[in-house]
Order: structure tokens, then sequence, then C-alpha cells
């Protein structure tokens, strides 16, 4: 499960920053003010929590159960933020509309939020 997380972490770390200098460079152009920095939120939020996995792969202070399902919470939360953040701008600047991507931008904020709590909880839960 190591391996798992911390390599989903890199991966995760990786598109990050491929997505950044995308952002940075093609986008600038291409979308308003506004729309950049939905996408660089997207960008910022996917790098924390590519961080906080590659620390969740190495931590002791909690169950295997625990991280397990912190991951999940923290990978699709990611998948969610993010990417509908990536998907609403991406789509905005090919003059595309599909409103109900914006739907998921909270659900997915809302699964980090679980992620992270859930781990504030683990580490006081197990036993020494």
């Amino acid at each position: 499960m190591e391996k798992k997380i911390v390599g989903t972490g890199a991966f995760l770390g990786f598109l990050g920053i491929v997505l950044g200098a995308f952002g940075a460079h093609a986008l600038k152009k291409m979308l308003t003010p506004e729309l950049l920095a939905a996408f660089e939120t997207g960008v910022r939020y996917q790098m924390y929590n590519a961080v906080f996995l590659l620390v969740l792969g190495r931590l002791d202070l909690i169950t295997d159960r625990a991280r397990n399902i912190i991951f999940n919470l923290i990978v699709w939360g990611v998948v969610l933020f993010s990417g509908s953040l990536y998907t609403l701008a991406l789509l905005s600047a090919a003059d595309i509309s599909l409103r109900f991507v914006g739907i998921l931008t909270p659900f997915g904020g809302t699964l980090l939020i679980v992620g992270w709590f859930w781990l504030f909880v683990a580490v006081f839960r197990k036993k020494s």
C-alpha cells in the first residue's frame, strides 16, 4: 500500500507541475483572469494533496485501514475538485458550456476536507 500511495502522490505532483506550466504558458492567453485563477487553484490543491500523499504513504502514526480510507478520499477529492476546475476552464476556452461539471467541485472539496480530518482523528485514535 505504501508504494501505491507514494507513487500516486509522485504522479499527482508530476501532473501538477505539467498542468501548472501549461496554465502559465499556453492558457494565459486563452483564458480570462477568472478562469486562469480557477485553473491555478486546481493545480495548487492538487500539489498540496500530492505532497500529503507522499507523507501519508510513509506515516506510521495511523492504521493501514485509516491510511487506505484517507488515500481514497484524497485521490477522489483531487479528481473531482481539481479535475472539475480544469474541465471548466478548458471547456470555457473552447467555448463549450457544461455547467453540471461545476457541481463536482464542492463534492471534491468535501472529500479533501474529510480526508484531512480523517487523518486528524486517526492519529489520535491509534493506540501506541
